[in-house]
């Protein structure tokens, strides 16, 4: 054990050495990029260990401790035994109010060592010479049933608290000897543990800097994107301004095409409507005339046809024309002028300060390649010195010579353990032995209460009790016999199992568990009078800084770095060798002298200008659209044809037959044709230029407010691009220069972290010191060991009471040799005593 301990802090003590050769070599560092970790390193070896179900009769056990010694872990003597000034002639008392519990029980057993064979002498001596209870002659008694069964019960319960007794014997000593098998698995996990932990930190620093290589092709990612970052960046900082003026110079350039288009459109139809309206005329006059002509018949003359032929007469004059077309003037002349205007292509103007606006990032790309060379020039350079850190750690060397003490520890506990396990045999079949005393002196009182209590005749006199109540009784009395034989010797084993295993549980197990042991190591000026901190002094050989071994053991326990549980930064400044801002600053140094120029950028030349003013000014919105609307909303004829019809040729059939009647009704269906072939497209066309009109006077109602808002907006976005774009650019380069920067210093940060918290992670060497002392020596060995006193001892206790209750249930249930005969007599009962020969044991 002293061996296993002293290679842990060893481990400990070689890995700072190792650390500390770091210190003048390392100056240049890396950086990374985005998300960064470090491979898990997976180990064997739990960290925690449960003892399962036997774990809580360790608990009683510990309970049970606590009770003996309920003193506080004595550090002032412990510090004084450290520091050589302990002397047992004064101090004696310290340790004996100490161990008070330990030395009383300790006395106790002694005594039952002593007296029990002394005790079990003068009891055979006393049997033979027919006294304590050696007479085979039984006096008979009023309470001698009850008597019997009550130490019947007596004894029961007792040989059940012996054999509960026994089963805490028999699993302990099982547990320990399985637990001992388990050593050699162990001790195995715990140096493939040490091995990783040596071997994985030259790995881990390895490929802490192969990660800029990561890093690097990520900024040279970026800074080849130049255009779409730094040149997009830009431009989307000056599109919200810019593009919406250029949207509505673009709508207005559609505008002005979409106007021509209307009037065009407007103007035509007109004319149109125009030869379609006096067509209309014409025919309705020619049936008019045609109508007047056929009322002139000599017909119309007579009375009854007469009064027909004046209502026909009276309404033709529903048959003209109901619009006045020819009075609506003509478009040409605003056509003529949206022509002029056309003739400068406002969107081909459009377009070119689109082109303008967006070849910001082509222009950033071209006046940044020296720069952006420049700044991979000075990576390189960064990597190149980063890799070096690799050649410049010896921390392969240097772990690997602590290499043997892994291999020598190893090879010496698999020399000895064979040896151990050899013991250990020998051991489990002395608490074997012992537990199969014990089992044979309980199984020899459980057959006499079995045999005595089935064999037991309440009618049967002393003298004449039968074979299996005498059978009983004899085992009672062999069961007591071998309690004496046995019971010193098992109190022997008792005591010096509980005086062992008890004060190493209290004394170091116990304050192991607490972390009061490491306190009373941390204790100033203890291990060497000179060194305050004896940790940091064998480190640093600096004893003022605060490295304790509790920090050291909780840091190790919380798995971080061995540069963090250490406090190497006392002796190797991780933050001075990785400068974060010195590396930046070099970069950023390269990008302070990126200039970028972008100026002339043009949205609208003046020609482009003119052209807009010059629609503001064409007439479009001065156009009378209400004449046009007023004309179009009329009808096309005073009355509906086809009711006009309808009303003829009802009035024809009621005329007598003749010319005037067919003339009459040819002309109804003339008038039908009219209206179906002329005067129903005349009126879809109407219609149709009706709405036309309707969207041209909305369309250039305001037209001039409209060209000046359009105008005023082009004059802002032009005013921002000449007054901004230099505070975008610069804006914009320190976001991009910030972001290449801004890897870097992930990078070198998460360096400084892994090395300060993460590479050589020592929770192995932690596990390795539990595994030695919390695990094999505590609940391996101690935890069973103390299992094994508490049932022996306590099985071994109660072997005093049972042989009692033993020797005296045997009278009740032994055949005698004499009993106590009564004869009725004329004044009342006499008694003698009669002898009868039997088998006496």
């Amino acid at each position: 054990m002293a061996l296993l301990l002293g290679f842990l802090l060893l481990l400990l003590l070689e890995l700072c050495g190792n650390t500390l050769s770091l210190g003048s070599r390392s100056s240049t560092k890396g950086t990374e990029v985005l998300e960064l970790e470090l491979p898990a390193t997976n180990y064997e070896t739990k960290d925690s260990y449960k003892a399962g179900p036997i774990g809580g009769l360790f608990q009683i056990v510990h309970i049970f401790l606590r009770v003996v010694q309920p003193n506080d872990f004595p550090e002032d003597i412990l510090r004084k035994i450290l520091q050589k000034k302990f002397d047992l002639s004064t101090d004696y008392e310290k340790i004996i109010y100490y161990e008070i519990g330990v030395i009383i029980c300790a006395v106790l057993g002694l005594l039952f060592v002593i007296l029990m064979p002394l005790v079990g002498f003068c009891f055979g001596l006393c049997r033979c010479c027919n006294k304590c209870g050696g007479e085979m002659h039984q006096r008979q008694k009023k309470n001698g049933p009850f008597l019997r069964k009550c130490f019947a019960v007596s004894l029961l319960v007792i040989s059940i608290f012996i054999s509960i007794g026994i089963i805490y014997g028999f699993v302990a000593n099982h547990h320990l000897r399985a637990q001992i098998e388990k050593t050699r698995k162990l001790a195995d996990s715990n140096f493939r543990d040490l091995r990783t932990l040596l071997n994985g930190a030259p790995a881990e620093i390895s490929y802490i800097l192969s990660q800029y290589t990561t890093t690097k092709e990520k900024a040279f990612s970026d800074l080849d994107n130049v255009k779409s970052l730094l040149g997009g960046g830009i431009h989307e900082q000056l599109r919200p301004k810019v593009i919406p003026a250029l949207d509505d110079i673009k709508a207005m350039a559609e505008a002005i095409k979409e106007t021509k288009e209307a009037l065009l459109n407007v103007n035509n139809t007109l004319k149109e409507l125009k030869k379609s309206s006096a067509q209309l005329n014409t025919s309705l006059s020619d049936v008019k005339r045609d109508l007047e002509q056929s009322l002139n018949d000599p017909m119309c003359s007579a009375p009854p046809v007469a009064t027909t032929c004046n209502n026909i007469r009276t309404s033709l004059s529903q048959l003209d024309d109901n619009t006045n077309m020819d009075q609506l003037p003509s478009l040409d002349k605003p056509i003529d002028k949206i022509n002029d205007i056309l003739q400068t292509n406002l969107s081909s103007l459009v377009q070119q300060g689109y082109k303008s606006f967006n070849d910001i990032p082509e222009m950033v790309k071209n006046q940044t390649t020296d720069i952006i060379s420049d700044v991979k020039s000075t990576l390189n350079s960064i990597g190149s010195d980063i890799e070096s850190i690799g050649e410049q750690i010896p921390i392969q060397d240097q772990l690997s010579n602590f290499m043997g003490y892994i291999n020598d520890t190893e090879t010496y506990i698999h020399r000895n353990l064979p040896t151990l396990e050899e013991y250990d045999s020998y051991r489990w079949l002395g608490g074997l032995v012992v537990c199969c005393l014990l089992t044979l002196v309980v199984i020899f009182y459980y057959l006499g209460l079995l045999c005595g209590t089935c064999g037991y005749d309440r009618n049967a006199t002393p003298t004449r009790r039968g074979c299996v109540s005498n059978t009983g009784g004899i085992f009672l009395m062999v069961g007591a016999g071998v309690s004496f034989l046995i019971c010193w010797i098992l109190m022997t084993i008792v005591v010096l199992t509980f005086v062992v295993g008890a004060n190493v549980e209290k004394l170091l197990c116990e304050p192991y568990q607490n972390r009061k042991l490491f306190q009373v190591l941390d204790t100033p000026y203890l291990l060497n009078e000179n060194w305050k901190h004896y940790l940091s002094g064998m480190v640093f050989n600096k004893p003022d800084i605060n490295l304790t071994f509790e920090q050291v053991y909780s840091d190790c326990k919380e798995n971080k770095g061995i540069y963090a549980t250490l406090k190497l930064e006392n002796s190797y400044n991780i933050s001075e060798h990785l400068n974060i801002q010195e590396h930046a600053g070099n970069i950023s140094n390269d990008f302070q002298n990126m200039k970028v120029n972008i100026d002339n950028i043009v949205l609208l030349d003046e020609a482009g200008r003119k052209n807009l003013m010059d629609f503001s000014f064409s007439g479009i919105d001065a156009i009378n659209y209400n004449i046009y609307l007023a004309e179009l909303s009329k009808t096309p004829t005073k009355a509906n044809l086809l009711s006009f019809a309808d009303d003829l040729e009802v009035k024809a059939n009621h005329l007598p037959q003749g010319s005037l009647k067919q003339s009459l009704k040819n002309n109804a269906q003339t008038i039908r044709t009219i209206h179906r072939s002329e005067v129903i497209p005349l009126e879809q066309s109407m219609s149709s230029v009706y709405q036309s009109i309707k969207e041209l006077q909305q369309k250039s109602s305001g037209l001039g407010m409209k060209v000046t808002n359009t105008l005023s907006s082009l004059d802002s976005a032009q005013d921002f691009l000449t007054t901004r774009i230099s505070s975008v650019i610069v804006e914009e380069s320190q976001k991009y220069g910030n972001t290449i920067v801004g890897y870097f210093e992930r990078y070198l940060q998460w360096v400084k972290i892994s090395i300060t918290d993460k590479i050589a992670a020592c929770k192995p060497v932690a596990t390795a010191l539990d595994s030695a002392v919390d695990v094999f020596l505590c609940s391996y060995i101690i935890d069973p060991m103390n299992l094994f006193w508490f049932g022996i001892g306590k099985a071994t206790v109660f072997l005093l009471p049972a042989l009692i209750f033993a020797v005296k249930l045997a009278k009740y249930y032994r055949r005698m040799d004499s009993e106590d005969v009564y004869e009725d007599m004329e004044n009342g009962n006499i008694g003698f005593h009669r002898h009868h020969s039997t088998q006496t044991v």
